[in-house]
């Protein structure tokens, strides 16, 4: 089975500025793995969200996600491995802030998730993050 992702914005707030969740199959990946009160770390601002580090390549790269609400230098980053394999491209390797349960490994059509990164990927021009 192929997971799929969503990405949307969350608006700012009283701690935390605007930033990007990450739905992978209708759940919200970093919201449940830092734990109540963390945030994404995926900021959201005037020029967009730099993205690279997700698109993956042959080559495995680690990507944080979020952090608790204590900071990440405290407990520790929500982290993944992103890489592509071909027409898949898979999130797995997690690691988590202290005392927090690590999502499962993804794998994600690639010409959807690319399409899903692009729509989000003002800084090409397109059209923003819903």
């Amino acid at each position: 089975m192929v997971d799929r992702l969503e990405i949307s914005m969350v608006p700012s707030g009283p701690r935390f500025s605007a930033h990007l969740r990450f739905l992978v199959n209708g759940e919200d990946v970093v919201a449940e793995a830092v734990g109540e009160g963390g945030r994404g770390l995926f900021a959201v601002g005037p020029a967009g969200a730099e993205l690279g580090p997700l698109r993956g390549n042959g080559e495995a790269l680690r990507v944080e996600l979020g952090e608790p609400e204590c900071s990440g230098v405290c407990c520790g980053f929500l982290s993944v491995v992103v890489q592509r394999f071909r027409g898949i491209v898979q999130w797995s390797d997690w690691q988590v802030p202290y005392a927090e349960f690590a999502p499962p490994e993804f794998h994600f059509d690639a010409d959807q998730y690319d399409a899903e990164l692009a729509r989000v990927d003002t800084r090409a021009g397109r059209s923003g993050v819903s």
